[in-house]
């Protein structure tokens, strides 16, 4: 690749061509590992008795059942963050992408062929949460690298912005490949898809070469500020602020209740729309336009009035959903749900910006793999929720129990402010 920049050493007044490169291959990374997000098209089918005997298997899955294998990917995506982030500060971004496309490949393979709830389980549950965990670690820090500190909200929402769009793509494609094929083709065909893809976009992922300056903002007494407060602290540091704990606290406030809408849009909306995959798709749009639209007025407004705004509207959403489901209103159930999906998005570009603000850039895959945890303990909320309309027959008491957990989000928002670092 050519150098960068003009002067090399110098700083640049925008973001280059090959920091624009890295910024959509990281994109285009998450397009793939997003699938994550469609998995309510699956569980409609899983837990459809009819169309499970009609092609081999013994009979449908419990809604709890079928909520497991995306609660197991999830867990183990959150886990594998933590050396996922560390593959990505000691060997460098296109090496993490690599091993992420090698077992998102061979995990959707496996589940394919296996034709069994096992081999979803191991296929999708396990492979996948590993592609996830290794794979995602990669884009985020690379992405911080090539950005100025006034950029970093929304390029990196950006850059996680094609995790949340890929349900828009992928619901209707598996909607139609099982439907046309079988549910297991489907698994099959992205696993190929997949291994491809990320693994010619993993070799365009790169850090600046060393020198590189990022695009700064118009010099002001605050960005002066800003600039001299930055300060990178090691991990083992970091574990030592009350902030860090609290960081995974609001992301697995934040996560849970997107994750009770994303994991059961389908059924969710079943009573008054059949074709739920629709909800899916369009909510895939709105959890990627979330991503970029909360990063940039977080970048203006601050990440804590943005996190307590965002916090304030789901929570609503949540507590109105009972009574929208009751009155089977189409249009109400779509927009809180759209809502739901939005704030659920901003969430996964806000933590990491609240991560680089707080702790530094330097060592931003291992710090952020560390905060990610709280995501992965956001995956109680689709299991339970399955448990609870197992039981009741509804979802009521899970919308309650979510709206419950973001109203105290919005308190602990509140007063999370950054720490100082003894002796910088």
């Amino acid at each position: 690749m050519p150098k960068y920049a003009k002067g090399y050493n110098q700083p640049v007044d925008r973001i280059p061509g090959r920091g624009w490169a890295v910024i959509l291959s990281g994109t285009t990374i998450n397009l793939c590992l997003g699938c994550l997000y469609a998995w309510s098209v699956w569980l409609k089918y899983l837990t459809n008795e009819a169309y499970m005997v009609a092609h081999g298997w013994p009979g449908a899955l419990t809604a709890e059942q079928a909520s497991n294998p995306k609660s197991l990917c999830i867990l183990i995506f959150a886990l594998l963050m933590i050396p996922g982030g560390k593959i990505q500060d000691k060997y460098g971004p296109s090496v993490a992408g690599s091993i992420g496309a090698v077992f998102m490949g061979l995990g959707m393979i496996i589940a394919g062929v296996a034709h069994s709830y096992a081999g979803i389980l191991w296929g999708f549950g396990v492979g996948g949460g590993i592609a996830m965990g290794v794979a995602y670690a990669a884009p985020v820090p690379a992405t911080r690298k090539w950005v100025g500190p006034h950029q970093v909200g929304v390029m990196i929402g950006i850059t996680v912005s094609g995790y949340g769009g890929a349900a828009f793509y992928v619901a209707p494609l598996i909607k139609w490949l099982i439907t046309s094929y079988s549910l297991s083709f489907s698994f099959l065909v992205l696993g190929v898809a997949y291994f491809i893809v990320i693994g010619v976009a993993a070799q365009i992922l790169a850090w600046p070469e060393e020198g590189y300056v990022p695009p700064q903002p118009p010099e002001t007494e605050a960005t002066k500020k800003a600039a001299a407060s930055v300060v990178d602290w090691t991990a083992g540091e970091m574990a030592g602020t009350w902030q860090f704990y609290a960081l995974i606290a609001l992301f697995c406030l934040n996560t849970q209740a997107g994750l009770l809408i994303i994991g059961h849009a389908a059924k969710i909306v079943k009573p008054f729309l059949e074709q739920g995959f629709i909800l899916v798709a369009a909510g895939g749009f709105m959890n990627a336009a979330g991503r970029i639209g909360t990063g940039k007025y977080s970048d203006i407004i601050g990440r804590d009035r943005a996190y307590m705004l965002n916090a304030s509207a789901a929570a609503l959403c949540m507590f109105a959903l009972p009574a929208i489901i009751a009155a089977k209103s189409l249009f109400l159930a779509f927009a809180a749900c759209m809502i739901a999906y939005w704030v659920y998005g901003g969430g996964l570009s806000l933590i990491p910006s609240y991560t680089a603000d707080f702790f530094g850039p330097k060592n931003l895959g291992f710090n952020y793999g560390l905060v990610f945890i709280g995501w992965g303990l956001g995956a109680f909320m689709p299991k339970l929720a399955g448990h609870i309309r197992d039981v009741t027959g509804s979802y009521d008491n899970a919308f309650y129990v979510a709206g419950v957990l973001l109203i105290a989000a919005v308190l602990l928002a509140l007063v999370t402010k950054k720490p100082v670092k003894r002796g910088a």
